[in-house]
């Protein structure tokens, strides 16, 4: 479509269609004019604005009643015009205002007349764009006191849209409208700022209609959330930036006490407002209701961009009104610091930068009025905590404890005030110790076990937060969201940032000894109170204020930890294993303090340490949070002290050591990280480095402590985890302290054989990665078939590409021979010039010269280490207890690991040992005989042909025998058996058999026999488990004789008919007929595919 640049040439196009619009007012000649209007330039439609205005100015005049569809187009035509045009005229705007604003004018109501949702929509945008038309001083003559009752009938119409109607997005449209009108627009289409006598003119003009918009506003900011946060935000957004307009106290400032008479109308100056100090007053006043009532209802609105709208909304009117809103001063300071902490990071770091505003400004600090108000509510606040603590829920203690961390923010090094008064630092404190009380009923606490023996953690990683913010997931008894326990650590923090260190640690340590009920609370507390005191991700909005000296913080720290490790602190009852019990009990000397389940809060008593009284449940699930929440404090003085705390490692690291040997899993993992707190905050690379740097006074605590078992039970829990976690260069320094371990447990094998054998373990274990040899212990179970199938299938490639020419009678006479020169060999008829030539290769010469330098050389020190431990747990493997045996047997697997090499030493101990294993795999508990097979399999892999015949004569009939016992519950089985420990053990023993059969290279007889066991698992009634395990134990079978295996395979099922490679030879007919399927058919093929 053309464009008409110039207004002749527009005026030709459009004055027809305005003629026929202003003859007949249609939607049709409407929308036709329009449409003609999208091809004229601006330039020329600003000449013609009013010959176009005039149709339809003239349409929206006529009398009579119209269709709301007509009245659309015109206004949304009217739009169009105004949005490509200025306003030069001020009467042309006064009048479109007036004739825009009767479209939704209802004579019968005060309300906005009952038309169409489309129609509304079109005149509040007719609306906002006739305002931004306005051009240069036209705006600023349009605000005049005569256009008051306009303006107001405008103003009320817009607000009672945002108020009652049900779309959103005429809600949206009538506020910004509203905005619009007030000249609070953010847009840039408005001309200048109003000058500071023009601004006066104004706010007199808007001070007539503020009580009717604020209480408007305040009914849909405190409106039902559903309404949507858009709504709420643009609300709140007109409330501060009209009420700081009009009572901004530089506008206020130069308003004269004698009011100006405006030259209109008595009944319309009746409308100007004279802003005078009764009248700020009197309205402040009235503010101050209207702002707690939003304050109470968007301070908890679910939605982020309604707080940070609240806290613009605060700032604005402390900095633009503290003089006329003085009242509203504390609900608004009250609203800001419950902010502080919000969930959402946008809030907070608007909180925060508000904050930090006000601090540059000193808009509290300096306005008395402020900082008394802020005293007041803090006082208030510690007066009223426990009540609200123990009546509010998780939302409220929330918001309560916000308020009470903004307080302390803002109040900083001023706090002391209020903590110097004895009574309100017991109402603090107490209020704080009993909404950290502690859940500890849960029976899961005590029956989390640590049974994995892994490294604690290979190296401290770096992360971009505080690793000591990461602490263990607790339940508290009377709140359970996280956020209510990361406010009160933070509050902890700020007293102990802002407070009198010495005052607060002596405060909680009278706690910590008060009572067992406050005794993890005040560990909570204390542990918070020192990470503060040294500043950790604590926000200073105080810049003068003088931190503790790190010389205090140490002696601080120092006294903290002694009480920590006390004995009566440190070694309590958290489980009820009879040797750990007994341990514990010993180690209370000065009695034990236990919880008891007399009632169902659990209430504490003592007990004297003779009595030794049955822990309950609830003693020792208090008992290990106890013990986790003074390693978490460890952790936390480490960070506070950074390097410095490497004075305090001779006291702090071996208590930490013996618990991260612990068996109950919470206390383990809080030790462990307590350790990477201090490899982070002394330096360390890597526990290893932390181990090994300091291991020379760990060893010699550990060398001193073994002689005294009774009284130092838990020695060898700290031997155990510096193993676990060093290297090779520890074993000279720990060589000798195992040997006492060895010399001990000779003496105490009958009493504290569990922690010994731990201790083993853990050695053997660190000696098998530390000195790993090359040597091949076996194939692993689970190598999966076509990893063998590949190996069978490379070593037949090249006699199946014989079959590829017809095979002659001098090919099958030398198949023969050689058959039967291999036979002959088999059984043993070899004749004397054979045996001549294998001779020599039988007697090699070096065998006696390395038997002397064996014997000339003495054993490195792992060798002595490995053949002690296996001489101890030849006479262990039949203990009484099962735990004992099946640790003794992983231990075992792992002597043979490491003297594999040695095998002058390892074939003795075998031997010695053999009987006793063999009880273990043949008459024993289910697990024992998983265990003992294994140990097997790592023999058979190091000493096969030693243990060939006994394994063929002890074991294998057994557990053939075992296998074809089991093999038809299985096949009837469901889904469930796979869960079973019947299932698991046939399931070792099938993965077991193939490499035991290949390593032991076993004769025909025993091949068959256990080909026998296990064809029946070849079944698809088998589970499928078994039938893979089975499969693989037959791919083992064809590396040793694969002609067996096939004719085995063959006589099950025979896939095709054996064509004879000759016609002198008669056909072969094997058991398994061909083509008819059965339960093996499935996997015979697989593994005869294997063979091809």
């Amino acid at each position: 479509m053309a464009v008409f640049d110039t207004p002749e040439e527009a005026f030709g196009v459009l004055r027809p269609i305005c003629v026929q619009l202003t003859k007949a007012q249609t939607v049709e000649n409407v929308e036709q004019l329009q449409a003609q209007l999208h091809a004229v330039s601006d330039s020329a439609l600003q000449a013609l604005q009013q010959y176009v205005l005039f149709p339809l100015r003239f349409t929206l005049k006529t009398p009579g009643p119209k269709r709301e569809r007509l009245l659309q187009s015109v206004v949304e035509c009217l739009t169009f015009v105004l949005s490509s045009t200025c306003v030069k005229e001020p009467e042309l705007l006064r009048e479109l205002f007036s004739e825009l604003s009767a479209c939704l004018y209802s004579p019968s109501s005060q309300k906005p007349a009952p038309v169409s949702e489309e129609l509304k929509l079109a005149v509040i945008r007719g609306l906002s764009t006739l305002m931004h038309s306005a051009y240069g001083d036209i705006v600023v003559a349009f605000y005049e006191p005569s256009i008051l009752p306009r303006l107001g009938f405008a103003v009320s119409l817009l607000l009672g849209l945002a108020e009652q109607e049900k779309s959103k997005q005429i809600k949206i449209a009538a506020l910004r409208c509203l905005q619009v009108l007030l000249l609070q627009c953010d847009c840039d289409d408005h001309p200048r700022p109003p000058e500071e006598l023009e601004q006066k003119q104004l706010g007199d003009l808007f001070a007539a209609f503020l009580p009717g918009i604020a209480t408007a506003l305040t009914r849909v900011v405190t409106g039902d959330f559903k309404q949507g946060h858009s709504i709420v935000v643009c609300s709140l957004k007109i409330f501060h930036k009209t009420v700081g307009f009009i009572l901004a106290d530089e506008q206020l400032r130069a308003i004269s006490t004698v009011p100006d008479k405006p030259s209109v109308e008595p009944r319309v100056a009746k409308l100007v407002v004279h802003r005078e100090a009764d009248w700020v007053k009197t309205t402040g006043a009235k503010l101050t209701i209207l702002l707690k009532k939003i304050i109470e209802g968007v301070s908890v609105h679910p939605h982020w961009k309604v707080r940070l709208e609240l806290i613009e909304l605060v700032e604005a009117l402390l900095l633009k009104c503290s003089q006329s809103l003085v009242e509203s001063a504390g609900p608004l300071l009250k609203a800001l610091v419950g902010l502080l902490n919000d969930e959402s990071p946008e809030v907070q770091a608007q909180c925060h930068q508000v904050l930090r505003h006000f601090a540059d400004e000193k808009v509290v600090v300096g306005n008395r009025a402020f900082a008394d108000i802020l005293s007041e509510h803090l006082h208030s606040l510690a007066t009223s905590l426990p009540r609200l603590m123990n009546s509010q829920d998780d939302q409220g203690k929330f918001s309560t404890l916000s308020l009470l961390l903004g307080y302390l923010k803002l109040l900083g090094p001023k706090v002391n005030f209020v903590l110097n008064s004895v009574a309100h630092l017991q109402r603090l404190s107490k209020a704080l110790i009993q909404v950290l009380e502690l859940d500890v009923a849960d029976v899961k606490i005590v029956e989390e076990r640590r049974w994995n023996s892994d490294h604690l953690s290979a190296s401290p990683k770096p992360s971009a937060a505080r690793p000591w913010r990461q602490i263990q997931r607790r339940y508290f008894r009377f709140f359970t969201d996280e956020r209510v326990f990361l406010l009160l650590r933070q509050v902890c923090q700020l007293l102990g940032f802002y407070g009198n260190l010495y005052l607060l640690v002596d405060h909680f340590m009278d706690l910590y000894h008060e009572s067992v009920i406050y005794r993890k609370q005040a560990a909570m507390i204390l542990n918070e109170l020192v990470a503060g005191a040294a500043g950790l991700e604590v926000e200073n909005l105080h810049e003068k204020h003088i931190q503790t000296s790190p010389e205090e913080l140490r002696e601080i720290v120092t006294s903290i930890l002694e009480e920590y490790t006390s004995q009566e602190n440190w070694y309590l009852v958290t489980c009820i294993e009879a040797e750990e019990v007994g341990e514990e009990l010993t180690m209370s000397q000065s009695g034990l303090q236990a919880i008891t389940s007399g009632s169902p809060t659990c209430q504490v008593t003592s007990f004297p340490a003779l009595s030794k009284p049955s822990p309950t449940i609830c003693s020792m699930n208090s008992n290990i949070w106890q013990i986790c929440i003074q390693l978490e404090g460890i952790g936390h003085f480490a960070y506070a002290l950074g390097t410095d705390f490497r004075l305090l490692l001779m006291s702090a690291l071996y208590p930490v050591l013996e618990k991260a040997g612990d068996q109950t899993l919470l206390i383990s993992q809080a030790a462990t990280s307590a350790m990477m707190d201090i490899c982070h905050a002394c330096g360390y690379d890597s526990l290893q480095h932390l181990i090994n740097q300091n291991s020379d006074y760990l060893v010699n605590g550990i060398s001193l402590n073994l002689r005294h078992l009774s009284l130092h039970p838990h020695t060898p829990k700290v031997l155990e985890v510096m193993l676990r976690n060093s290297d090779a260069s520890l074993l000279p320094l720990v060589a000798d302290v195992v040997q006492d371990v060895l010399a001990t447990l000779d003496q105490f094998y009958d009493k504290r054989a569990a922690s010994f054998v731990s201790v083993l373990h853990a050695l053997l274990a660190a000696l098998a990665q530390w000195f790993q040899d090359t040597g091949d212990l076996g194939q692993p179970p689970e190598q999966s078939i076509g990893e063998k199938g590949s190996h069978l299938s490379q070593r037949s490639a090249t006699p199946g590409k014989g079959f590829e020419k017809p095979t002659t009678a001098e090919d099958i006479e030398q198949f023969l021979l050689h058959y039967l020169k291999e036979k002959d060999v088999a059984d043993g008829n070899v004749s004397d010039s054979d045996n001549e030539e294998e001779e020599p290769s039988d007697l090699p010469t070096v065998d006696e010269n390395d038997t002397n330098a064996d014997v000339e050389q003495p054993l490195p020190v792992q060798i002595q280490i490995a053949t002690d431990v296996m001489e101890r747990c030849i006479h262990l493997l039949s203990d009484r207890s099962l735990k004992i045996r099946l640790k003794v047997l992983e231990v075992l697997d792992l002597c043979v690991v490491v003297l594999q090499s040695h095998k002058n030493q390892l074939l003795p101990l075998a031997h010695r040992t053999w009987p006793s294993l063999v009880h273990r795999l043949t008459n024993d508990d289910p697990l024992a005989v998983l265990r003992a097979f294994k140990v097997l399999r790592t023999l058979g892999g190091t000493c096969g042909d030693f243990l060939r015949s006994r394994f063929c004569k002890d074991v294998l009939p057994k557990l053939a025998g075992s296998l074809v016992t089991q093999a038809p519950v299985s096949a009837k089985a469901g889904p469930v058996y796979s869960h079973t420990l019947a299932f698991k053990l046939q399931l070792a023993v099938l993965q077991g058999l193939g490499p035991l059969c290949e390593r032991l290279d076993l004769g025909e007889g025993d091949l068959n026999r256990v080909a026998d066991a296990c064809l029946i698992y070849l079944s698809a009634k088998q589970p499928v488990k078994l039938q893979e395990a089975a499969r693989r134990v037959f791919l083992h079978l064809m590396q040793v004789d694969p002609d067996s295996t096939w004719f085995l395979l063959n006589e099950l099922y025979c896939p095709e008919p054996l064509t004879p490679p000759h016609p002198s030879l008669h056909p072969v007919q094997l058991r398994g007929a061909t083509g008819q399927q059965n339960p093996y058919t499935a996997n015979v093929l697989l593994l005869l595919a294997e063979l091809q």
